[in-house]
């Protein structure tokens, strides 16, 4: 019996249609497990704080509203979103919405909003308007719900709210004639 037990034992070996089989099953497994290990980890685009000079119209002493749009992604790479020309409603636009920071760069304008993550050189985000005249003087035109200053780099427009607060800020190298705000 013992004998019998061994024979049997040695005649089941493997064949070759076990063989191939194994090795079929082994190539299924390596795909699979295959694209995790050749994964890449992607560095975030990191950007510095946005400082923004009221009175000289740039963004981070360097970026003016009429920058060329390659070079202003290449300077802040950490854009959430960007329009070319033909797709966008408003032109060519680079966006930094978890900043609150949007440049039109067709437009040749800045908009910074109520939720601005960056430093004003004057802070006007929620200043008074009738605080303004310190530090801009007197508008050249005004409505309800705005008023322009003309600037040394252009026209700076401010967007008002129910409260006469400043919610807006929009800067453009443009005049007040040429000015076109995407609404």
């Amino acid at each position: 019996m013992f004998l019998a037990r061994i024979l049997l034992i040695k005649s089941i070996r493997p064949t070759n249609n076990y063989r191939i089989m194994k090795n079929i099953i082994l190539l299924f497994l390596s795909m699979a497990v295959l694209p995790a290990a050749m994964a890449q980890l992607k560095v975030k685009a990191k950007c510095p704080d946005f400082e923004v000079d009221i009175l000289d119209g740039k963004v981070n002493a360097a970026i003016k509203p009429d920058f060329p749009t390659d070079r202003l992604k290449l300077l802040l790479p950490c854009f959430t979103s960007a329009e070319e020309k033909e797709t966008a409603k408003c032109g060519t636009t680079v966006f930094y919405k978890d900043r609150d920071i949007y440049f039109y760069t067709q437009r040749d304008y800045i908009e910074i909003g109520p939720k601005f993550k960056g430093k004003l050189s004057i802070p006007l985000i929620g200043a008074q308007r009738n605080s303004l005249f310190k530090w801009l003087g007197n508008p050249i035109m005004k409505d309800d719900k705005w008023q322009a200053y003309r600037m040394s780099y252009g026209t700076m427009v401010l967007q008002f709210d129910g409260a006469n607060k400043v919610k807006q800020i929009q800067m453009s190298t443009l005049g007040p004639d040429a000015l076109t705000l995407c609404e």
